[in-house]
């Protein structure tokens, strides 16, 4: 039994190499589930502080491999199966309007992460970064913009990033759970205005979803649904920034392979999201899917956390912090704005 597990979670080279890793981490993950759901706060904050806990283990010993293993691999299949929460049949059904607000405050967000963080001294790959999460889908877009970002000597600052920018995007995502819902009832929202607030400001789809229903059934049904739209621009976003690194890679000196036109993750992601608007996936085989796209994300985390240092953010500042917070103050007067917008 244990081979047979070991070579499933090894995926490749010798069957044990990535099993110990791979297991600490789902231990890990299973923790932060209880805490999350006990708690009502993302199960990626949890496992990211608990990971970050046991980074002794990432330093060296047998857990190493499994832990990097768990932190890239699953990673990248965990947002592959994020496809299957996703049909065109829900995208369409929103119409013309929500379509274009969410097109439209996922770019103008990306936009102006990228000029503030400049003009706050960053690279722009903070500014798509912190943008990115704020206006995607939270932690989970964050990890997926880190993974098609290209791997430079700064490996490590890059990983500083994500982290802090997990952090920042579940914190302000659980404050916005809270605090949106009386926004909107101090706007005098009905149902459908609520939710297409709701859906288009909260950060993770699970504090959507509890914001959403908390108001109503039919706040809800909208606020998921025009969240689940943002979730799709996951791909054109990956796209994109994957034809500019490519195009920085062309432009700059040579050496080192050249990025992938799209990486492997995403074209699944994509295919998922065909196949399941197709109907071809049967309602127990999705929800399956989405348990276990669930569970990988986690998992990463934990792994993403164990590899960093609590010290590492010591020294962080003022600054990204500011960033974070007026991107997501920038896109609720976005999303506002465009309510208020006639009809």
């Amino acid at each position: 039994m244990r081979n047979a597990a070991t070579t499933l979670l090894g995926w490749r080279g010798p069957a044990s190499i990535n099993f110990h890793g791979v297991l600490v981490s789902a231990v890990v993950a299973v923790a932060a589930l209880s805490l999350a759901e006990h708690y009502h706060v993302s199960a990626m904050l949890f496992a990211l502080l608990l990971g970050m806990a046991l980074n002794f283990l990432s330093s060296e010993g047998r857990c190493v491999p499994g832990i990097r293993f768990s932190a890239s691999t699953l990673l990248r299949i965990g947002v592959a199966l994020l496809g299957v929460r996703i049909t065109l049949g829900q995208i369409t059904s929103l119409g013309a309007g929500p379509i274009a607000m969410v097109v439209v405050s996922v770019a103008a967000t990306i936009g102006f992460g990228i000029v503030l963080a400049r003009l706050m001294g960053y690279r722009s790959r903070f500014g798509v970064l912190t943008g990115g999460a704020v206006g995607i889908c939270g932690a989970s877009a964050a990890m997926a913009i880190a993974a098609v970002l290209p791997a430079r000597a700064e490996d490590e600052v890059r990983e500083r990033a994500t982290i802090f920018t997990v952090i920042g995007v579940s914190t302000l995502s659980t404050a916005a759970m809270v605090l949106y819902p009386m926004i909107a009832g101090a706007l005098g929202f009905g149902s459908e205005r609520a939710g297409i607030f709701l859906g288009g400001t909260i950060h993770d789809v699970a504090q959507v979803v509890g914001a959403g229903y908390g108001m109503s059934k039919e706040t809800g049904d909208v606020a998921t649904i025009v969240k689940l739209l943002r979730v799709a621009m996951l791909l054109p976003v990956i796209l994109l920034i994957t034809l500019s690194c490519r195009k920085a890679h062309a432009a700059g000196p040579a050496g080192g392979p050249k990025p992938p036109l799209l990486p492997w993750f995403v074209v699944a992601f994509a295919l998922l999201v065909a196949v399941n608007s197709a109907g071809w996936i049967p309602a127990a085989l999705q929800q399956a899917l989405q348990t276990l796209s669930t569970w990988l994300l986690v998992i990463s985390m934990a792994a993403i956390g164990m590899k960093s240092h609590l010290k590492d953010f010591a020294t962080v500042g003022i600054r990204p912090i500011a960033l974070m917070v007026s991107e997501t103050v920038f896109l609720a007067l976005l999303v506002t704005a465009f309510i208020y917008l006639p009809r």
